[in-house]
């Protein structure tokens, strides 16, 4: 009989396991696996990296990366989007974007997968303000709606089309309204 370690696993430990698919986030000493993205889920992301990235990266703003690990303040996250402005992105030796993270993002884009627990999805959202992240959304494709939170401010609930949706302030004069975001998953308006 093989017994298994009730001892739960630093946050160390954790980071020096191979990856899993889909990928695991290392959370108040638990580990626990992300869903695997489905297709609302997939073109929301891919769409928000695109757009974002369209605005940001020419101007040297910011970039967006989708599914990337950040590891700070104690945990190992993977938010769905993750935007870092481009003074915050770590450079390896080689001034090249490094690969392993450890700050939080400014801006953190969580989109819900379905039967994903919202408490927990929240969660990660409130640990990256806490840290200093400026804004973070919470995507429900179900009911198509975004809940934002500013950091330091009461979140802001969108749900109407027309609604233009809270962003951080380095992104300046840009904007997206509900009807737009939840658009991309209309496949004549890709």
């Amino acid at each position: 009989m093989v017994q298994l370690s009730t001892k739960p696993l630093t946050l160390n430990e954790f980071l020096q396991l191979p990856e899993t698919k889909p990928a695991s986030e290392y959370i108040n000493g638990q580990i626990i696996q992300k869903p695997i993205p489905q297709g609302k889920h997939s073109t929301l992301q891919g769409e928000s990296v695109t757009t974002i990235n369209a605005r940001t990266k020419p101007q040297r703003i910011a970039w967006a990366f989708p599914e990337l690990r950040c590891t700070f303040s104690g945990r190992s996250i993977i938010p769905d989007v993750s935007v870092f402005t481009c003074n915050r992105i770590p450079l390896d030796e080689n001034g090249d974007i490094a690969n392993v993270f450890t700050s939080y993002p400014d801006w953190t884009i969580e989109i819900l997968s379905p039967d994903q627990n919202q408490t927990k999805v929240t969660n990660n959202i409130l640990h990256c303000l806490n840290a200093g992240c400026e804004m973070g959304w919470l995507v429900d494709p179900d009911e198509k709606s975004v809940l934002a939170y500013p950091n330091g401010k009461q979140p802001i609930f969108f749900q109407e089309p027309e609604q233009v949706l809270s962003v951080p302030d380095f992104m300046g004069d840009f904007q997206l309204t509900i009807g737009e975001l939840f658009g991309w998953l209309k496949p004549g308006n890709i």
